[in-house]
């Protein structure tokens, strides 16, 4: 089996390319430097300019599945040039994709995209599953909105189309959670705001499990990538602090506060969602990690 990666030295890419290559798929994946092409056996790097609509369609040769993944990241201030970026880099790059597909010969079946959970309202009552139709008002809402809609047209190619709504990953190597230990480790860890936004999680080693068993098992639509057990802002940073020994000493951080340092995207700390992993456990997914605690003592001690 041969799967096309966008994304893929990207934090959930490189997980996922080295699973995949585990299980004996070979890789093709598209870049926008030369100088990260790689050509291996069963690992092989293709250009791409998606600004400017051009790829090089040999990196559809013999390929069975699309994972799409390339966009720019969110972790980053949202000036309005940076919104238009997080915006373009996501339905550019689809659109290229799809002309791609639709002129030239090839075999794929499916595509699986990254999506986000934030496409999904704050709130602090609602369990959120794949059969929400609200979208919320924030910006990243309409980000995600936008995305999963330019997905669509891959249907008319007959091809079908999976959508993981992703969590907040906890990984080692980057993202959002070595940001959230480094005030923890620094002995001046706190929760934002009140403290009791829903975190709906997912450890990144079951997020790239996830993308493979989403693969191997032709999975079509929505699914959420979160674990079962979604915690609390307050109660994740006080198991940081528990793995690591800390003490919390200071009050939560207020939202204008980060706001002030953040701006917009300072609305990642404290919006409130509370997703069901359901979906993703009745089509057969197993968790390796299910439990916080589990997780942080793989990613903390």
């Amino acid at each position: 089996m041969k799967v096309l990666v966008t994304g893929a030295t990207g934090l959930i890419g490189k997980e996922l390319v080295s699973l995949l290559l585990q299980n004996g798929i070979s890789i093709h994946y598209l870049t926008t430097s030369s100088k990260k092409i790689e050509s291996e056996p069963n690992y092989h790097g293709f250009l791409w300019n998606p600004e400017k609509g051009t790829i090089d369609e040999n990196c559809l040769l013999g390929v069975d599945a699309i994972v799409h993944l390339a966009g720019a990241s969110i972790a980053k201030r949202w000036t309005n040039s940076y919104k238009q970026e997080i915006i373009e880099s996501r339905i550019l790059t689809t659109n290229l994709l799809f002309n791609a597909l639709k002129n030239n010969p090839n075999q794929v079946k499916q595509i699986i995209s990254a999506s986000a959970i934030g496409i999904y309202p704050s709130s602090f009552e609602k369990l959120y599953t794949e059969e929400n139709k609200e979208i919320s008002p924030t910006f990243l809402g309409t980000v995600t909105e936008k995305w999963e809609a330019s997905l669509e047209k891959f249907r008319r190619l007959n091809i079908s189309v999976c959508k993981l709504r992703i969590g907040l990953v906890l990984a080692k190597q980057g993202g959002a959670f070595p940001e959230l230990v480094k005030p923890v480790k620094s002995g001046i860890g706190a929760a934002f705001g009140n403290g009791k936004q829903m975190q709906s999680w997912i450890h990144i080693h079951d997020l790239a499990n996830m993308f493979l068993y989403a693969i191997q098992n032709n999975w079509n639509g929505v699914f959420n990538a979160v674990a079962p057990h979604p915690v609390t802002n307050s109660e994740l940073i006080k198991s940081i602090a528990g793995i690591l020994d800390k003490d919390l000493v200071i009050p939560n951080v207020p939202q204008f506060l980060m706001k002030l340092l953040l701006g917009d995207m300072h609305i990642l700390l404290f919006e409130s969602q509370n997703v069901s992993a359901q979906k993703a456990l009745d089509n057969g997914f197993q968790y390796k990690y299910k439990i916080l605690d589990k997780a942080l003592d793989n990613l903390l001690v």
